[in-house]
């Protein structure tokens, strides 16, 4: 099997189509197709159903798609780890982040290493589900408390606290310190969020005050949850990283910090991947990041 097309064939799956795969590998849309008719051709079976407006795998298709994909992110890491003794990175460098996290911080970060190292190919990736580095085609992913079960090796970036915020407008329940009951406040959330868990938030004056968030809208980021907090539609339970400028703007008001264990960033890699000099510069630049551990 020629592994040439057999790479070309995955692109085009893994990006949805023969256009997006020859954008995103510069390469020509008639070559691409070409590479994958001789696949096709090669081991007499149809992989791609043409002539529907997406792009839709064969049955033998996905199964050659599904078997071969981490086999060939394998092979092109072990190229990049030979090419990772060159003194400067250089190649293809993909990173998978939370939404919140790329938006707050990864733009500048990955602005400045686009500038500090122009033969490196960056791609950042904004996204809440948990992919898998070698399946999905990623170098290095950033993950919020990760399972220490998965085969990924890496460096805690920094830490984080989940505030209790409201706008100004929204008073603070009058709870005594100790109560043992929670005060009901209107709240936005997240969709995912169990309405029945209570917020349990060390305040400013270190007393221990529980809350009943009663939702009354939920979405499914939360950059939208900390919009609707600012508007006054109610207090909502954020990271710090994310609504800090607006506590200090005065825009949210702080009610306290999440009693629960502590949030960790970590930047991460499969272990079975020798540490390239592209992700190591990157890690490197995360470390820049203010509060980095």
């Amino acid at each position: 099997m020629d592994l040439m097309s057999l790479a070309d064939f995955n692109a085009v799956a893994l990006h949805g189509g023969f256009g997006p795969a020859s954008r995103a590998l510069a390469r020509p849309k008639a070559t691409l197709s070409r590479r994958v008719a001789e696949l096709e051709q090669e081991l007499g079976v149809r992989l791609i159903e043409r002539g529907s407006r997406r792009l839709r795998l064969t049955e033998e298709g996905l199964v050659l798609h599904e078997r071969t994909r981490g086999l060939m992110a394998e092979i092109q890491a072990a190229g990049e780890a030979v090419a990772s003794r060159a003194p400067l990175p250089r190649g293809r460098l993909r990173i998978s982040a939370p939404i919140v996290f790329a938006h707050v911080v990864l733009g500048a970060i990955a602005a400045r290493f686009a500038l500090a190292y122009p033969q490196v190919e960056l791609e950042v990736v904004a996204e809440d589900r948990l992919v898998d580095p070698v399946e999905d085609g990623y170098d290095l992913v950033i993950r919020i408390n990760p399972s220490h079960d998965e085969p990924l090796v890496g460096r805690r970036i920094l830490g984080d606290q989940r505030l209790a915020v409201a706008a100004p407008t929204l008073s603070i329940p009058n709870q005594p310190a100790g109560a043992a009951a929670g005060s009901p406040v209107p709240a936005v959330t997240l969709a995912t969020a169990t309405s029945a868990a209570p917020w349990r938030v060390r305040s400013p004056d270190g007393a221990l005050r529980v809350y009943e968030p009663s939702p009354v809208l939920r979405f499914s980021s939360l950059l939208m949850v900390r919009d609707a907090a600012v508007a006054g539609v109610g207090a909502a339970l954020l990271p710090r990283l994310l609504v800090e400028q607006d506590v200090s703007a005065g825009r949210l008001v702080c009610w306290g910090i999440d009693d629960g264990p502590p949030v960790e960033i970590w930047a991460l890699y499969h272990s079975r991947r020798l540490l390239s000099a592209k992700v190591r510069a990157f890690m490197d630049l995360l470390q820049t990041v203010p509060g980095a551990a």
